[in-house]
């Protein structure tokens, strides 16, 4: 007997809500329009990060960070450094995460990703400079299964966060790095727009296209990110600026479900409530 239905703009969630009567209210960040088309009818708000995207409806409710913010916002998240024993990692060594996803979702039809060729030339040119450890959806060529990190994924954040890189095909990691103040290369078809206000107004990340000749300049960008001498202070500058714009996402999602719908309300006649959550 819920009161109301929450998710990340699940269309089963929409449309039980809908058969129950029941508002249901949209945490949107990937603008998936095939999703979106199916759930938005039966959603009564769709909560989004501030920046320009596709939904262009009067249920969009947006909001100053990143879903990415509401875990790991540092009033929610202090990484824990002794995940860097588990690893063999001393404090100040660089290393690199390297992340392969399987690209069996809906909105990865037609991608094809990082080749096997320059996934291989990645790791080889990395390791000249730093350890290197692979996070994957899906099974690795026997050559890289050395190379696969043997942690729990729950500590897989405390990782990240002492990580001098990320580098991959996936979304999430990367923008989980750039609240983190972590750098990020990415290699994908789609423009990310959370990736892309975390480049263009902030230069926490790099985005690169899929086809061979972006892989050879990402692969590049990778080596010049882990020659700099000054990486985790220029990071965490960039970061600090990032959150100084940002609100403290979870404290504003607590407060707009428990006042809803009335919180609806009040953030459509004034928008700039929600800065009550830095």
């Amino acid at each position: 007997k819920p009161d109301v239905f929450l998710s990340h703009g699940s269309m089963y969630a929409a449309h039980a809500a809908f058969l129950m009567r029941k508002p249901h209210i949209a945490f949107e960040d990937t603008y998936n329009l095939e999703q979106v088309r199916l759930y938005l009818p039966f959603t009564k708000q769709v909560l989004t990060s501030d920046y320009d995207h596709p939904i262009k409806s009067d249920k969009v409710i947006k909001y100053a960070g990143y879903h990415e913010l509401a875990y790991l916002h540092p009033k929610r998240f202090s990484p824990n450094i002794s995940v860097l024993n588990e690893i063999g990692i001393k404090p100040d060594e660089k290393f690199v995460i390297v992340r392969f996803v399987s690209w069996n979702a809906s909105h990865d039809i037609g991608h094809k990703g990082i080749s096997l060729e320059n996934k291989m030339k990645a790791i080889e040119e990395f390791s000249r400079y730093s350890k290197v450890f692979i996070s994957s959806e899906g099974e690795l060529p026997v050559e890289l299964e050395q190379f696969r990190i043997k942690i729990s994924p729950d500590k897989l954040h405390d990782l990240l966060a002492y990580s001098s890189l990320m580098w991959g095909e996936s979304f999430t990691i990367p923008a989980e790095c750039s609240v983190l103040g972590v750098p990020s290369v990415i290699n994908h078809n789609t423009r990310s727009l959370y990736l892309k206000e975390q480049e263009e107004k902030y230069g926490l990340c790099y985005n690169f296209s899929e086809s061979l000749e972006d892989q050879h300049k990402a692969i590049e960008k990778g080596i010049e990110i882990l020659k700099s001498s000054d990486l985790r202070e220029e990071w965490q500058a960039k970061r600090n600026i990032m959150l100084n714009d940002k609100i403290d996402v979870t404290a504003f999602l607590v407060w707009f479900i428990e006042n809803y719908p009335q919180s609806a309300k009040i953030m459509k006649e004034n928008p700039n409530y929600q800065y009550n959550f830095k």
